[in-house]
């Protein structure tokens, strides 16, 4: 794990999103990437009276003081590298340039999650990012100074079209030395297949992935429940779920199963994109 990149906006979430980089960057000998997005109004460069350069360079080197003084925390001390980097706009697929430039394998974001019936991971900057991401996304919801990926549950309908999301979780799951479970969510309705139809659909979807794991079927009422069920019941400490990335959070089995996910997960979620 080579580049980690963290979205800092300076909230109390994005300081838990450091805190895991900084966790996984101490173990893997990564460098991390504080990368700020400033809100410029607008105005400023469609105003009669033209663009002026005088107050944007005030408001970057502001932004330079804050990110500075955000990033120092002795929680970062023996990081390999921890470099700041500012961009003049909040334009989320600008994450994609700054991970190629520099390598990244993982963008790690935090999140409030959901409060209630309030969903504030959908619609936030954390989607935003998700959406946009070429590489896997992992959110975070709360402080965890020492993060550990020891049992790791990737979840999809395993349909051809989630292959390249698979790989990439059981990359994932290699880097960090993760016993991988993954997971097929049987549901009541049209869906609805028995054990043995489910367990050959998942074996030939595993035969095309070249992979030979074991694969648990999970039975509950909705697909969420069941990612949440049986994450909670193994104790796992990371959820996988595939994604369409600008389309959005993959609907790999109905509806918005993807963010539910993200929304009511206690653990961290991570997206690999399709």
């Amino acid at each position: 794990m080579k580049t980690i990149i963290v979205p800092i906006d300076f909230s109390e979430q994005s300081e838990n999103a450091l805190k895991v980089a900084a966790s996984l960057a101490k173990k893997h000998g990564s460098e991390i990437i504080a990368l700020h997005m400033l809100e410029l109004n607008e105005a400023m460069i469609s105003s009669s009276e033209g663009f002026h350069p005088e107050q944007t360079v005030f408001l970057i080197k502001m932004a330079e003081k804050r990110i500075n003084e955000f990033l120092d925390k002795p929680y970062l001390e023996g990081v390999k590298n921890v470099t700041p980097i500012i961009k003049h706009f909040k334009v989320f697929s600008e994450v994609n340039d700054v991970a190629e430039k520099h390598g990244a394998d993982m963008i790690i974001m935090g999140s409030h999650g959901s409060d209630g019936l309030k969903e504030i991971f959908v619609g936030s900057n954390a989607e935003k990012v998700v959406r946009n991401s070429e590489i896997p996304v992992l959110v975070i919801k709360d402080e965890m100074e020492d993060f550990k990926a020891e049992n790791f549950v990737f979840a999809c309908a395993f349909k051809d079209e989630s292959l390249a999301a698979f790989k990439k979780a059981q990359e994932f799951a290699d880097k960090l030395s993760a016993k991988l479970h993954l997971v097929y969510i049987n549901t009541p309705g049209d869906n609805f297949l028995s054990t043995q139809d489910a367990y050959e659909k998942v074996n030939k979807y595993l035969q095309k992935a070249g992979a030979g794991k074991e694969v648990n079927v999970y039975n509950d009422y909705s697909v969420e429940k069941g990612v949440l069920n049986f994450s909670e019941s193994i104790q796992a400490d990371v959820i996988g779920i595939p994604t369409h990335g600008r389309k959005g959070l993959s609907h790999f089995f109905m509806g918005s199963i993807g963010e539910d996910i993200t929304n009511h997960s206690k653990i961290p979620v991570i997206t690999f994109k399709i």
